[in-house]
């Protein structure tokens, strides 16, 4: 270092002028890389720690570091930092940066159904893609601290990628899960950003829709439990998450005030009767006690004996959301 001090102290204004474009072109030749960067938060990790102290805000936080570690090891990516409850870590290209994070949510998904709410791990992800300066060990750049905006602004177990994310993604399965969203404010950016929502739902088992048998439809909504039932509120409290209201006084008195609820599991959605009073038929089988079946895009339930209903998939060119006979409350 010090030859190096010496060395600067003996050259003229020209020739420092001359060598620092020299240096500044070497940086960039050796260290600058094209990198997928991921951040990876804990939501409400402060109150957590505040409610169950700190040993048990220890494990929630390990628990994040060891599903990343799983996560991002059949993908080639590494971790770069941690730092509190958050992770910071890259890969080579997006499409695996990308794969690792579903992979991620759901293996906290699976893990969370054995544990009560409070004790659940939620996460919220951002995914960018960029130039950055590396070693091979330190990561640095304007990339990662727009890469960390974008992780911040997520919701909770929510994954969003930058426009240039989205963009680089050759898995068109992954790419056409991505959502646009409407621009968005990130903090120290001037300008509203296009981000995408990554939807990391296995669709396969989650149905998104309830088709009723004069061809209305409610999109099912985004909630642990989703209730059904012909009761539309009690106290002034909403009853049901899809209510149920036939026509016919007698077949309407079929159905029960509360009559089932769909429960949402890692493993997709499950059905579980909450009515004595009368039937409810899943694929043609009565649903007994306390007893819970899955439900899948195409499953048949059948309400009271006076109503089918058929779960299903978003199709882009559906349009048919007015419900006459029956009605979704917002929550």
């Amino acid at each position: 270092m010090k030859n190096i001090e010496a060395l600067a102290e003996a050259l003229s204004m020209t020739e420092l002028v001359r060598l620092q474009d020299l240096l500044s072109k070497a940086i960039v030749r050796r260290f600058e890389k094209r990198l997928a960067l991921v951040f990876s938060d804990v939501v409400g990790s402060t109150p957590y720690f505040a409610r169950f102290g700190d040993q048990e805000g220890r494990k929630l936080q390990q628990r994040h570091y060891d599903f990343v570690a799983t996560a991002i090891a059949s993908e080639g990516g590494r971790v770069v930092d941690t730092a509190g409850d958050g992770v910071f870590f890259c890969f080579d290209n997006v499409t695996a940066a990308t794969r690792a994070v579903v992979s991620l949510m759901r293996a906290t998904a699976h893990d969370n159904d054995g544990r009560t709410a409070d004790h659940r791990l939620n996460l919220r992800i951002g995914v960018h893609v960029g130039p950055v300066l590396t070693d091979g060990v330190l990561v640095s750049g304007d990339s990662v601290n727009f890469a960390s905006r974008v992780g911040g602004s997520a919701g909770t177990n929510e994954i969003r990628l930058s426009a240039a994310a989205h963009a680089e993604l050759s898995d068109m399965d992954l790419r056409l899960r991505g959502k646009r969203q409407a621009a968005v404010v990130l903090k120290g950016i001037e300008k509203p950003q296009d981000l995408f929502e990554l939807d990391w739902i296995d669709v396969s088992k989650f149905p998104t829709l309830v088709r009723f048998e004069d061809g209305s439809v409610v999109r099912l909504p985004a909630l642990n439990v989703i209730r059904f039932g012909r009761l539309a509120e009690r106290d002034g409290v909403a009853a049901n998450d899809v209510v149920i209201s036939l026509p016919d006084a007698e077949m309407n008195g079929r159905i029960s005030r509360w009559h089932f609820e769909l429960h949402r599991r890692a493993d997709g959605l499950h059905l579980r009767s909450v009515t004595s009073s009368t039937t409810t038929e899943v694929n043609g089988n009565a649903i007994e006690g306390s007893n819970s079946v899955p439900v899948l895009p195409g499953t048949r339930v059948r309400v009271g004996g006076v109503l089918t209903l058929q779960f299903g998939l978003d199709d882009a060119a559906d349009d048919r959301t007015q419900m006459p006979t029956v009605m979704a409350n917002k929550q």
